[in-house]
């Protein structure tokens, strides 16, 4: 539902262009190694024709977010003095990464149902589908999800967060977790003028393995009972070989 009102969008942008939004990435591709701590990624952009709107309130909020991904969230409950898994929820198509930034807070930018529509903030964040018929019995689960995704710093609302240059350019510092999943992102860039989306772009960015790592993965896919028997194989040897050097030290 989200990239149907997306798409509307950028249909309606074509056509009506009091301000348009320019937006660009700093790098579009992040290589993963076995070294990488993290890093900071910047969407920067500009907004032309910005004399059609002058007086009007403009606002832009930056969202990166993906992959795609599955998450299980259990609640404890304590039975006979001991804490034991009692309920379980899969939540089905959430970000993997989300990262949403703004010019001011996103409550004084939009309404909530525009925010929703979007999936803008971490309020609106939706799974496209959950392990349950009754949806509201989901929404703890979903809440403890986004709450420890943010713990992993892997979830994050940064108010004012968009740094304006000058009237019209503008910057986001994105960051990039070491424990940043691999696979393909979107950065989306909204531009709103009184409460009202008028502008949106969307541009893709890629997280992957590089190096002896991304080998490793790539074999680990390919042939997992293959790449299973060598890892035990090379502990086996490894091990051998320490028990060796050690009988010889002796």
């Amino acid at each position: 539902m989200k990239w149907f009102a997306f798409l509307l969008l950028l249909i309606a942008s074509t056509t009506a262009r009091a301000d348009d939004l320019v937006a660009g990435l700093s790098q579009d591709q992040i290589e993963i190694t076995s070294n990488y701590t993290g890093t900071d990624m910047v969407v920067f952009g500009a907004i032309e024709n910005t004399a059609n709107s002058a007086g009007a309130a403009r606002d832009v909020v930056v969202v990166v977010r993906g992959p795609s991904a599955d998450m299980s969230v259990r609640r404890m409950a304590r039975v006979a003095g001991l804490w034991i898994n009692r309920d379980e929820m899969t939540l089905s198509g959430m970000p993997a990464y989300y990262f949403v930034a703004s010019s001011r807070p996103l409550k004084d930018i939009a309404s909530s149902d525009t925010l929703e529509r979007y999936e803008i903030g971490l309020d609106h964040i939706q799974p496209e589908s959950v392990s349950t018929n009754t949806p509201p019995k989901a929404r703890p689960f979903l809440e403890a999800a986004i709450r420890e995704r943010e713990k992993e710093k892997l979830y994050a609302e940064v108010p004012q967060g968009v740094e304006f240059l000058s009237y019209s350019l503008f910057r986001v510092r994105v960051p990039m977790p070491a424990a940043v999943p691999r696979g393909q992102y979107t950065a989306e860039v909204y531009l709103f003028r009184d409460g009202t989306v008028i502008s949106a772009q969307s541009t893709p960015l890629f997280v992957n393995q590089s190096g002896l790592e991304r080998r490793l993965h790539n074999f680990a896919q390919s042939s997992p009972v293959s790449y299973g028997l060598s890892t035990v194989l090379i502990a086996a040897v490894m091990g051998w070989l320490s028990s060796l050097a050690f009988r010889m030290r002796l």
